[in-house]
């Protein structure tokens, strides 16, 4: 029984959509990183909009955490690697601390912190963390 192609030579979409980004580790990289996850959004809507508004929110807010928590707990330089899956987007942070995060303790009147890590579980679909010799890679996995 012959099988016909299924496909042709050109990439999947989720192929032609990712992006690596690379920042030296300071406080504003934060801001640098958000920014960066808003362009590759912007450039992937263009093609495949969002099926809900919050996905856009929620992936820059886990970028967020992570960026924040890569600056606070992993010294030196951190990289971003953003891109579409089948039916969303991988995020993975990439930076020198070896350690797993743990989740803390969120006092809401104490203030603190303690709330990005449980963030980035309850928004994402998949959460993994990668630990290799230099430090650690961080993926999650969110709806688009």
């Amino acid at each position: 029984m012959a099988t016909e192609p299924r496909w042709d030579d050109t990439p999947p979409s989720e192929e032609r959509y990712e992006r690596t980004f690379s920042f030296p580790g300071e406080l504003r990289n934060v801001t640098g990183a958000r920014l960066a996850a808003e362009g590759f959004l912007r450039a992937l809507s263009r093609e495949a909009p969002p099926g809900a508004q919050e996905y856009w929110d929620d992936i820059l807010l886990v970028v967020t955490e992570l960026a924040a928590n890569a600056i606070q707990y992993a010294p030196g330089p951190f990289d971003l690697r953003m891109r579409r899956t089948f039916d969303g987007v991988h995020v993975t942070m990439r930076d020198t601390n070896p350690a797993r995060p743990e989740p803390r303790p969120f006092h809401p009147r104490t203030g603190g912190g303690g709330i990005g890590w449980h963030l980035v579980h309850t928004l994402c679909s998949q959460v993994s963390v990668v630990v290799h010799d230099t430090g650690k890679d961080i993926h999650a996995f969110l709806p688009w």
